[in-house]
């Protein structure tokens, strides 16, 4: 009787947001396309323990990514909830988790063949063919991603690949993610990881694709020799301008920067999703390399994302 209707409750409750942020996703990533691609590098044993599926070991990562998960934070969390062992289309009654050190493995993989970033690339490529990453106007910016500071560890020092900036009034050790996303529907298309000291303008030309017809930033990106070229090129410059000493903005410059604010703000959409929705604000690796490749894989993600409405309705 308990059973019967325990069973009743689990399968008429109600449908969580988890529950529908997973299924979303599911409808709309590329699977096929992304297992093809790790295929070649991932190889079955003949001998041994029977290899965990491909598209299970993704969907582990892809989970890790979306809740700020380690490798054994992830293990619970797929035996504590539902909505995970759904996802994973995984019956804990006749199958086993991945164990951290398999998930641990699966992220190597990754990372030593440069996938996550081919992951992105792919999933751009698709979306432009759908016409929704359109390749006319840039905006650029930069956000600050926090790493320990403390020397309390094996090595007895801080991560040599990160450093400290100060922002305002306040100082920052960490690394810094510089991205470029088009002005249409503010998609990411171009990701650049760098320690926090280097400034938001030296990674400013790397973050363009070329076929810009319109530039936008803010202030941090001023530049009087930039304006020039970009004019020169035929480009509209819209950097907002930037005040000096003793020389503060006129009422049509601060008109302008107003004017221009709206289509800039579009940059801050996807980190809001990287930092407020999906809780990456603080690196969880040492090193830039690991890092930068979990930035690619998300910004691929958060592209998908952002456009899931128009996605699920052709799916």
């Amino acid at each position: 009787m308990y059973q019967n209707s325990f069973l009743a409750i689990a399968q008429n409750k109600k449908s969580l947001k988890c529950e529908r942020f997973l299924q979303e996703m599911n409808r709309i990533i590329p699977w096929d396309v992304l297992l093809q691609m790790i295929e070649p590098y991932y190889p079955v044993k003949e001998l041994g323990r029977k290899k965990k599926t491909l598209l299970m070991m993704l969907r582990i990562y892809f989970l890790q990514l979306w809740y700020s998960l380690s490798d054994p934070g992830v293990e619970e969390a797929i035996y504590d909830r539902m909505s995970f062992q759904k996802f994973l289309g995984i019956d804990l009654l006749s199958e086993a988790i991945p164990d951290e050190t398999t998930i641990l493995n699966f992220r190597h993989l990754l990372e030593k063949h440069k996938l996550q970033e081919k992951f992105f690339n792919r999933i751009n490529v698709m979306l432009e063919k759908k016409g929704l990453l359109v390749r006319e106007g840039t905006i650029v910016d930069a956000t600050l991603l926090a790493a320990p500071s403390s020397t309390k560890n094996e090595s007895g020092k801080r991560d040599d690949e990160m450093s400290s900036t100060k922002k305002g009034a306040n100082y920052y050790f960490g690394m810094k993610a510089h991205i470029g996303v088009d002005t249409k529907a503010g998609l990411v298309h171009s990701v650049i990881a760098t320690t926090a000291k280097v400034s938001d303008r030296k990674k400013f030309h790397e973050l363009l694709h070329g076929e810009e017809k319109s530039i936008f930033g803010d202030k941090g990106y001023a530049s009087k020799e930039d304006k020039r070229a970009a004019r020169d090129a035929g480009m509209a410059w819209c950097v907002m301008d930037k005040g000096q000493p003793k020389h503060p903005l006129s009422a049509k410059q601060e008109k302008r920067n107003h004017q221009y604010a709206s289509v800039r703000a579009k940059v801050e959409h996807p980190f809001q999703v990287l930092k407020c929705q999906w809780k990456f604000v603080k690196v969880r690796y040492r090193g830039l390399e690991k890092n930068a490749a979990q930035l690619f894989a998300m910004f691929g993600l958060i592209n998908l994302f952002k456009v899931r409405k128009v996605l699920l309705q052709g799916a």
